[in-house]
């Protein structure tokens, strides 16, 4: 299997960049993330160190940040090309937008160099006018993609925000752990919804590279896999993040079954999962 298959899962959103961000301490940790990622059928990875756009903005100190991850990262993808030949190992950043005015024309910053960029808010808050800072992204020839939208505090009550970003042309990241209760029920039932309304792009790990954690893709697979989702699986975990490799936009995703069973079956399944 070569490391451009494309019946390869991708990966676009983890801190696999050992030690400069929550994520994985060291080399030892990577290894052994990309191990369990193969397992499950990862083989194409962009991983995402945060990074706070604010910093975009002082040129020495982004500099330097940037040059630090790009060092580790180097020493990763070295690691991982010697024991997963098969993998392909890209970066980017999550870039947390503090301030609306975050400078992304270095190429380090974006996805595998590309004009897509992950984006989140700080501290799972939603501060105003979210939808002319991605506007403003895509004025200025970049793509965002809003990280684990059902994550934010407030959004279960203000859905509609997720669809303001989609008319500003941000796209949508959902974990794979939101779907079976990874980070509460809230978040779990705004994932389904945004999946309901077809406002779902990119499904990923959001993986963190400890031991303790979970990847949370075969529970999430197997929940949608139950009711005859695995199109919409294909697009969400192959077809679209592939695309961003080479620096295309998404395809639509197949809509979900809107009736009311399918979604309380839905549910059901994924309590199981998590219990």
């Amino acid at each position: 299997m070569t490391a451009r298959d494309p019946s390869a899962l991708v990966d676009v959103h983890n801190h696999l960049v050992p030690g400069v961000d929550d994520g994985a301490r060291d080399l030892t940790a990577v290894l052994d993330s990309v191990e369990r990622m193969t397992r499950l059928g990862i083989r194409r990875i962009i991983t995402t160190p945060h990074i706070e756009g604010s910093l975009t903005l002082d040129a020495a100190r982004l500099e330097s940040r940037l040059g630090a991850v790009t060092a580790a990262w180097e020493r990763a993808a070295a690691a991982i090309h010697e024991s997963f030949p098969e993998v392909e190992f890209k970066r980017g950043h999550e870039v947390a937008l503090d301030t609306p005015e975050a400078d992304l024309s270095d190429p380090r910053i974006r996805m595998a160099g590309t004009s897509f960029v992950l984006v989140e808010w700080p501290r799972l808050q939603l501060p105003p006018g979210t939808a002319r800072a991605l506007a403003r992204i895509r004025e200025n020839g970049y793509r965002p993609i809003v990280a684990h939208p059902e994550r934010y505090s407030g959004m279960s009550q203000a859905l509609g925000v997720a669809g303001q970003w989609r008319d500003a042309g941000a796209y949508l990241q959902v974990n794979y752990g939101s779907l079976v209760g990874r980070y509460g029920a809230e978040a779990q039932s705004t994932a389904l919804r945004l999946l309901r309304r077809g406002w779902v792009d990119y499904l990923a790990s959001d993986f963190h590279g400890h031991a303790s954690l979970k990847v949370y893709k075969d529970e999430a697979w197997a929940a949608l896999e139950a009711f005859g989702a695995a199109e919409v699986l294909h697009y969400l975990c192959r077809t679209n993040p592939g695309r961003i490799f080479s620096d295309e936009q998404p395809l639509p995703v197949p809509i979900l079954p809107t009736d009311r069973s399918f979604w309380v079956r839905m549910r059901e399944i994924l309590h199981r999962s998590r219990a």
